[in-house]
């Protein structure tokens, strides 16, 4: 038991580390995008995965489809029980990723081969939602970013479905981080975060 402890202090420590490096001092500067761009990533993603720690210190990732409120709430939804809710009981801190244009290529004038990507990274605080015209506006976010047009059909599911429905809430804890690795029309790699 008490090597599973410190195998399992020892997991979460690496996990924290990477993620504070990562957040902290991206390796390639030249690459780093701002906050706007990387809710620009977050807002087209199909989902983001979100890294939570399990009440026993493991990490757990899921993706999930969430939906921005505004620069510093995301929601997502749910079953009142499970993993998630365990996580978020045990260890309320996550973190969130996303990656848009992900697509292998052969560097244009050195012939490497790479991955166009855009991507971004934040850290945030998850609670479950218990107030109802909470919950039924987050609800109401989600739909209309995944299914705008049935929103006829909403007050409906609404009346069937909230009260077994959980809603948990992202409260960023610092701006989002984005980064990018994209080639213009000559073949250059865009740094320094230069538009075409």
């Amino acid at each position: 038991m008490i090597l599973s402890n410190t195998v399992t202090e020892v997991v979460t420590m690496t996990v924290v580390a990477v993620i504070t490096i990562i957040m902290s001092d991206m390796r390639k500067a030249s690459r780093e995008m701002d906050a706007a761009f990387a809710f620009e990533v977050f807002d087209k993603a199909p989902y983001i995965t979100v890294s939570f720690t399990r009440p026993d210190g493991c990490p757990y990732g899921v993706p999930l489809s969430l939906v921005r409120k505004d620069e510093t709430t995301f929601y997502f939804h749910g079953a009142l029980e499970g993993e998630k809710m365990d996580c978020i009981a045990s260890n309320s801190k996550v973190a969130l990723s996303a990656v848009t244009r992900c697509s292998p290529t052969v560097g244009p004038k050195d012939g490497s081969f790479t991955l166009q990507y855009k991507s971004a990274m934040a850290t945030g605080v998850a609670e479950v939602v218990t107030n109802r015209a909470e919950k039924i506006e987050a609800l109401r976010l989600i739909c209309l970013r995944f299914l705008p047009h049935h929103m006829d059909a909403f007050d409906a599911a609404i009346e069937r479905s909230l009260e077994r429905t959980a809603i948990v809430k992202i409260t960023l804890t610092e701006p989002p981080t984005g980064k990018r690795k994209q080639y213009d029309k000559q073949g250059e790699e865009m740094k320094w975060q230069r538009m075409e």
